[in-house]
Formats: structure tokens, C-alpha cells, sequence
């Protein structure tokens, strides 16, 4: 179908991760094998997840959601994103299930994509700017080939594409009803608006702490009264005797054989591609609005820009000193322009073209990209290349070395181990010149002197059993050969041993006590006397005058106004707030001032407000049509639920059920 959409235009090789990520995520939730005729009454099987009017959803396809929810959060999760796999697969799941409905709804109520619409969809919608840029189709042979790194043919990704028009109409029908009166909107306007000026007084719990002087009675009763928490927090330990080989310590040499032996093994690794040194000034190209269209006229804009930097550089300007000056590019601005050395894999097609048709130190005329306008200054080139040996000498000597220290270290503590089978450890030691360390107990969570964190050695430890013979193990600076000494099991600390944990946290559970009730008398010895500051005086309270602040304002003492402390915008000036609890603060709030946002602002921001909270209505409707019709289908058998799978799904690596 995609060949009718087809016009005039340049080539262009726009595959982009973030294109494959939409297309994926497209593809997930609407790409669903087998028709709506299928059999309604089979219980899905192992590998399906679940059976929504016939149409099996796979584990792979929950799987898959699930991987690109991750991939669409990842910078955020961080590099251990993947541990959190099974607590998206319940979302992945109802995502799928959902949108499986939605599309069964949508046919059974007839809602059909016309070829006009999934021709407007590709050719104005969210795909525009990646198989239409400027307009142009991108051509039929980097379409599919898109589409086939996305492993999609084009009759699935149109078909998907004609799914997804089908829910996006009946997503409309449903939110059709929504609406926002006036009242709401200048309600939430007041709401997100309103300033507040007060007066507050502050305890605080560290200043309550301070005064506390438990007796040792007092502190003997909370030790019984929190046995529990102290039962067996002593873990088991261990002491062991050991020899420690470090590395970095023994003598080697490193020959010229050496390290043309590791050269030769790794010469792949000292190839150098052919390169080029270029400097660039770019003027951005206009993002594509919420439609997926670029703006033209801002096009035109940038263009222009650039070509007036063009006639400054045939002028005479510096071309670092314009780069500093206009260039777009936060990365290169600031040095002139300068990239660097890149190769041709880091250069868009057209930015490449530009590059390779200049000779060293000439500058280009304005280049149009995907991204942008470039001006282009070639400043070196260097044809591809094997690094010579000597060349890399000083990069390969370190690692040679390193390797040849902890090769010997290894093989001195596999004689140290085998000597100390046969002999005893303090014999072996002697023998091969290395001390024997005795340890004092340690925790598997302690650090050992002289081993640093050694995961490894700690395995090792734990691990053999009593009278054991002597084991090696490696640890964070090296090898050790070590030999269990003694084991004290998990225990409960005596009160005495602990009594400095156990003043601490009765200090802290105690003066958290008094900084509620202490509050709660603030509060009330003010609104008796109506009178804050007397209130905060009687009972050592410091008294504060904040600025005008907005809902979503910060206060000293207080932090954000978005909690508990949000009730000030709900009184009346001379009114006394009840207790607020500020994590280790205890507030009372008496309110001066309450200042209404301007008819100007209301008119400013009415529209925003009103779209605002007619997509939240409109939401709230296609929730709630969602929890309906999965309800109903339910029901009905035509969504059924394979709960032993999707626990499989679900589990985590622990093996408990993820969130």
C-alpha cells in the first residue's frame, strides 16, 4: 500500500533508535496473530498469557512490552533496568489486554481505518517525520528496510497502523462526552494561583532529642519491650588465619616478546578507520509540533540564520570566533566548532557528502541535514590504519604487566595452598617468604584489614566448613590462602553491648512522641488564645514569617507546600492551623494573608487549565470505559486469564511475585 504514497523528493537515511522504539511500542500493542472469529471458549495454554475475544496474547509479547517500557525508562533505571523486568510484565500484560478489548469494541461497533486514513496517519501523523521529512517520502527501499530492523513487513505496520486508527475512534467516541464547566476552571485556576502569606512556629525534634536523659532503667524496659527487634541481630562469624598475595607487590619483567605476542593477538584493536578532523557551526532544526508537522516558516528561519553565518565567514570572520558566537551545538560552541576526529559511522548522509567533497582547511556552503543546517570546515584527514607496536607500546605495557604479576600471583598461591595441605599454612608461608595473618571475628558483611571488599573471599569463608582444610580464594587486591579458625553462630546482643544503639533509638522514638503531642498543644494553646506567637513563646517554639508562596512553593522548616502544609490554602486570614507534620519538624500555621491571582492572569491561563483538565476528564472516561468492558468481557468468557503464566511472568529474580 505504502507504494500510493510515494513522491518526488531525495533519498534520505533516516533510521533513528527512537523510530524503532515507536514502532515497536506500535507494534506491541496492537499486532496480534489469528482473527476475531477464533474460538471463545479455549482456555489459553503455556506460552499464552491470555485470550481476548479469541486472539491469544504470548508471554514473547508481554515479554517485549515489558523490554520497551524499560527501554523508554532506562536512563532513568538505570544500568540494572533489567532486574525490574517481571514488575512491568503485569503492566505489559494489562496494556496488551486493554488495547486487545479496545480494538474488539471498536470492530464489533463497526469503527473501520479507511486506506485515506492510514495514508494520512503515515504521511501527517507521528511517523511524518520519519518516512515524509520535509514532506518527501523517504523512498519504498528505506521504508521497508526501516521496518524490516523493526522485524516488520509493510503490511503489518500499515495493518497495525489501521488497528490503532480503529481505537484512536472509538477512544474519541467514549471521550466525546467530556467537559469542563467554567467553575472548575477557575477553581483550579484559584487552586494553582492563590498565594499565601503566614506566620509559623517550628519545633524540632533534634532540639527535643537533646534534652532527653534516659535512665538505665528506662532504657533496660525499651530493650524488653523491643526483644524482638533484637533477636539474633548479631550475625554469625568467622575467624580465619590467612596469607595475603598481592599482585602489584611480586617482581616481573616485561620483554619485547612479550608484548608483541599480546600486539599480535589484539591487532584488530589498533586499527584506525579512516577519519576526518572537522569544525562545524549548526543552526537546530525546528522540533516537529505536537501533529508531527514541522513548522516551515521556522525552517525558513534557521536557513536563513545559517546563510547569513555563511556571508560573515566569506567575509573575513574567524570561523571559531562566529562558532562561539552562534553555533546551536552546546558540545562544540565552546571550542570553535571543533568535533574532533570522527569517523564516516558518526556522520549523517548528507553531513558525509558535505565532508567528503572538501579538501583540508576549506569550508563548506550551508548544509541541510535531518537535524539542521551545517556550515563545514575540514581542518584534517587521516587515511585508515594498523597502529604500529611502538605507537601503542605505552598503552600495551601496563596490561602486559599486569597480567604477567597476576599470573605469578596465582601461580604463588597455588603452591602456598598445596604446600599448606601437606605442611600447615604457617609452614607453607614461611617456606614461599609471605606472613599469615590471624584475624579477629568478622561479619560476612564486614570488611577484613588488609583484603579490602572481597565478595569472593567472604563466599569462601562462609561457605567451608569447620576443620576444613585450607582453601584460596581471590579477593579485591589479589589471592588468599586461608584456613578456618572458629565459627560463633547468629545471636541476640546482650543489653550492655548494645546499650549506645539502644539509647539512640529510644531517643528517637521518644522525642518523635513528644514532638506530636508538643505540636498538638501548640496548636491548641493558639487557637485557645488566638494568639501564635504567645503559644510559640510558652513552649519554646520559633517564630517565622514566610513570603508570598504558590501551591507549589518551598518554605524554610516546612519544605514543600504540596503536603501536609497545603491546608493553609484552604484557611481564612487569623486562622490557626491544626499540627503539621514536617519530617522532623513540628508546625503550626496562623495565615496573614491570602492573595488572589488577577483577572489578567485568569484570562492568560484559562485555556491552558481548560485543556488541561478536559484531557484528565477525557482520560477518566476511557479508564473507566476500560475497567467496564474488561469487567463485561470477563464476564462473558471472552477475556480469559492464564494466571499461572503470568505469575512465571511476574516472578522476580528472588523468586517473589513482582509490583
Amino acid at each position: 500500500m505504502i507504494r500510493f504514497l510515494q513522491t518526488e523528493g531525495p533519498f534520505k537515511k533516516i533510521v533513528l533508535s527512537g523510530l524503532l522504539l515507536l514502532i515497536c511500542a506500535a507494534m506491541a500493542i496492537t499486532l496480534i496473530p489469528g482473527g476475531l472469529g477464533s474460538d471463545l471458549t479455549g482456555t489459553p495454554g503455556k506460552g499464552i498469557v491470555a485470550k481476548v475475544s479469541g486472539e491469544d496474547i504470548t508471554a514473547e509479547e508481554v515479554r517485549d512490552t515489558a523490554r520497551q517500557m524499560l527501554q523508554q525508562q532506562g536512563a532513568q533505571l538505570g544500568p540494572n533496568a533489567s532486574v525490574l523486568l517481571p514488575f512491568f510484565a503485569q503492566r505489559a500484560a494489562d496494556q496488551l489486554i486493554d488495547r486487545q478489548a479496545l480494538l474488539a469494541e471498536a470492530q464489533q461497533l463497526g469503527f473501520k481505518a479507511t486506506p485515506q486514513e492510514v495514508k494520512d496517519e503515515l504521511q501527517h501523523g507521528r511517523y511524518a517525520a520519519y518516512f515524509f521529512p520535509n514532506g518527501n517520502f523517504v523512498g519504498e527501499a528505506e521504508y521497508e528496510g526501516m521496518l524490516q530492523r523493526a522485524n516488520l513487513t509493510p503490511a503489518t505496520f500499515e495493518s497495525s497502523v489501521a488497528k490503532q486508527i480503529e481505537i484512536t475512534k472509538l477512544q474519541a467516541m467514549i471521550s466525546g462526552s467530556a467537559s469542563v464547566s467554567d467553575a472548575a476552571i477557575r477553581q483550579e485556576f484559584a487552586k494553582r494561583n492563590s498565594k499565601v502569606k503566614f506566620e509559623y512556629a517550628v519545633l524540632k525534634q533534634d532540639a527535643i532529642e537533646k534534652g532527653l536523659h534516659p535512665a538505665t532503667e528506662e532504657l533496660k524496659a525499651f530493650y524488653d519491650s523491643h526483644q524482638k527487634n533484637y533477636a539474633n541481630s548479631i550475625p554469625e562469624q568467622r575467624q580465619v588465619k590467612f596469607t595475603m598475595i598481592d599482585p602489584g607487590k611480586l617482581q616481573v619483567q616485561v620483554t619485547r616478546e612479550d608484548l608483541q605476542a599480546y600486539y599480535d593477538q589484539h591487532r584488530d584493536q589498533y586499527r584506525v578507520p579512516e577519519q576526518v578532523k572537522v569544525s562545524h557551526i549548526w543552526i537546530k532544526m525546528p522540533l516537529p509540533g505536537p501533529d508531527g508537522k514541522i513548522d516551515e516558516k521556522g525552517v525558513a528561519e534557521a536557513q536563513k540564520r545559517a546563510d547569513d553565518l555563511l556571508k560573515q565567514l566569506q567575509g573575513g570572520a574567524k570561523f571559531e570566533d562566529v562558532a562561539k558566537k552562534s553555533s546551536e551545538d552546546p558540545g562544540s560552541s565552546n571550542v570553535g566548532g571543533s568535533l574532533g576526529w570522527i569517523g564516516k559511522s558518526q556522520m549523517g548522509a548528507e553531513f558525509e557528502k558535505a565532508v567528503t567533497s572538501l579538501s583540508k582547511g576549506k569550508v563548506s556552503g550551508v548544509v541541510k541535514t535531518l537535524d539542521g543546517f551545517h556550515i563545514i570546515r575540514l581542518d584534517d584527514k587521516q587515511d585508515a590504519h594498523v597502529k604500529t607496536l611502538d605507537e601503542v607500546r605505552e598503552q600495551i605495557e601496563p596490561v602486559v604487566k599486569q597480567q604477567k604479576e597476576q599470573q605469578a600471583a596465582q601461580k604463588l598461591a597455588e603452591d602456598v595452598l598445596q604446600l599448606a595441605k601437606k605442611q600447615g599454612l604457617e609452614a607453607a608461608a614461611t617456606a614461599k617468604s609471605v606472613p599469615v595473618v590471624t584475624s579477629n571475628f568478622f561479619g560476612r558483611r564486614d570488611l577484613v584489614p588488609g583484603l579490602g571488599p572481597s565478595p569472593q573471599f567472604m563466599d569462601a569463608v562462609f561457605t567451608a566448613g569447620e576443620k576444613s582444610p585450607p582453601e584460596m580464594a581471590s579477593t579485591s587486591q589479589g589471592f588468599a590462602v586461608f584456613q578456618l579458625l572458629a565459627v560463633k553462630p547468629q545471636s541476640t546482643p546482650t543489653f550492655d553491648e548494645i546499650r549506645t544503639k539502644v539509647e539512640q533509638q529510644f531517643k528517637s522514638e521518644r522525642s518523635n512522641i513528644l514532638l506530636s503531642q508538643k505540636t498538638q498543644e501548640l496548636s491548641d494553646r493558639a487557637k485557645a488564645g488566638h494568639d501564635l506567637k504567645k503559644a510559640a513563646k510558652e513552649l519554646g517554639a520559633e517564630v517565622k514569617t514566610s513570603d508570598f508562596v504558590l501551591p507549589d512553593g518551598q518554605v524554610p522548616d516546612i519544605g514543600s507546600m504540596s503536603g501536609e502544609a497545603s491546608v493553609v490554602f484552604s484557611m481564612k486570614p487569623g486562622d490557626i492551623s491544626g499540627p503539621i507534620n514536617s519530617g522532623a519538624n513540628g508546625v503550626v500555621v496562623s495565615l496573614l494573608e491570602l492573595q488572589a491571582p488577577s483577572e489578567a492572569e485568569f484570562a492568560a491561563k484559562r485555556d491552558q487549565i481548560r485543556d488541561t483538565l478536559l484531557q484528565a476528564k477525557e482520560q477518566e472516561l476511557i479508564e473507566l470505559f476500560v475497567t467496564n468492558l474488561r469487567d463485561r468481557m470477563e464476564k462473558a468468557g471472552k477475556i480469559k486469564i492464564n494466571q499461572e503464566e503470568l505469575k512465571t511472568l511476574t516472578r522476580s529474580p528472588s523468586g517473589e511475585p513482582g509490583v
